[in-house]
């Protein structure tokens, strides 16, 4: 059951990334849904499907062991949230002088434009939003040490199981169809995952 359910998560992570619309016309920029869709032919090949799970774990293999270790993946994690940073501040700084004045830390939520981070840039220094971060990242970096090194090969032979799973029609690519079913069975699985454990688990005692 449990590797059943982690099959089935990888597929389910995959399927979220690489879902959306295909009756839509190709917007300029690939939607997040259609993301795995190197191409853009609006499905989705074995290959694809796959490097959506496995470059980036490629990629946070810094020493090529063919693992990524749980500090590999937090250097990977600082580096997203100082590239993130770095173009949150390029954003505001309009004059390009490396500072920002007053005037350009209140552009954005004056003029009501750029993102949330962006136009209400006071949010972000509150001190309990910016402790749900550091707890967020320290939960997910305890959850790092306690899972280990990720095998690459392994996770790479879960994302063909799964797309062998998902692609009903065996023509060796995904449909939106195809995705979405996908979806649901995963939801459905883990439903009645969680329903046999809360049956599986004894009663409270009552108390006295």
């Amino acid at each position: 059951m449990r590797k059943t359910l982690l099959a089935g998560a990888i597929a389910a992570l995959t399927i979220a990334a690489g879902g959306g619309a295909l009756a839509q016309q190709a917007p300029a920029k690939p939607s997040h849904g259609m993301r795995a869709d190197a191409d853009g032919d609006g499905r989705i090949s074995q290959a694809e499907f796959v490097a959506r799970r496995v470059d980036r774990l490629a990629a946070a293999d810094a020493d090529r062991d063919g693992s990524v270790a749980p500090e590999e993946m937090r250097a990977v994690f600082e580096a997203r949230r100082a590239q993130r940073a770095d173009a949150r501040f390029q954003r505001l700084d309009a004059d390009h002088d490396g500072a920002i004045s007053r005037a350009e830390f209140d552009a954005p939520r004056a003029a009501g434009t750029g993102n949330r981070a962006d136009a209400r840039p006071h949010r972000m220094a509150r001190p309990a939003r910016m402790h749900r971060g550091g707890s967020r990242m320290e939960h997910r970096g305890h959850r790092m040490e306690a899972r280990g090194p990720i095998s690459i090969a392994e996770v790479r032979g879960k994302a063909e199981q799964a797309f062998t799973r998902l692609d009903a029609d065996r023509d060796g690519f995904l449909t939106s169809a195809e995705r979405q079913a996908g979806m649901q069975a995963f939801r459905e699985q883990r439903r009645a995952a969680r329903q046999a454990q809360r049956q599986a688990s004894p009663p409270a005692p009552a108390s006295e």
